[in-house]
């Protein structure tokens, strides 16, 4: 759905320099703000994305229960405000510079996340291409986890 609402956004806003628009999504259950970004910033998360695993809110309980390293990728104000239990805080500013430091073992289970899914799968996709096997990142980020009621601090 989420591509539909690019396509049309591309169709009716390229031209005239919109680039941040707000628009309704309609789903089954509920409506949903989105704030569209910029079309630059969306090509490179897409393609970012072709070469990342995303995983849900419950297979990344799941994996955190086997062992997985949680780490958010936001903002430190976004880290203060509330944040995932047990995650480590490595902002996307700073993730490529620290992450050898934080987590040596590069087939490490890591699971990405940030407040949607886009700044998580580009940090991932630098990971990957740093030699990280085994890192994904969690759709959704934290909006989707506070969503299913996950552990929080």
């Amino acid at each position: 759905m989420r591509n539909l609402f690019s396509k049309l956004y591309l169709f009716f806003f390229k031209n005239k320099g919109l680039h941040n628009v707000f628009f309704l999504y309609f789903s089954q259950k509920e409506i949903i703000i989105y704030m569209l970004h910029s079309l630059e910033f969306l090509d490179i998360v897409n393609d970012a994305k072709s070469r990342v695993k995303e995983i849900n809110v419950q297979q990344a309980q799941e994996r955190i229960k086997s062992g997985a390293i949680m780490i958010d990728v936001r903002e430190d104000n976004e880290w203060h405000a509330g944040h995932v239990v047990g995650a480590i805080h490595l902002g996307r500013g700073i993730i490529e510079r620290d992450i050898i430091k934080a987590i040596p073992e590069k087939n490490k289970e890591i699971i990405l996340y940030c407040g949607g899914g886009f700044r998580s799968a580009l940090s991932a996709d630098n990971l990957q291409k740093m030699g990280y096997t085994n890192v994904v990142s969690m759709d959704g980020g934290w909006k989707a986890w506070n969503d299913a009621g996950g552990e929080i601090e």
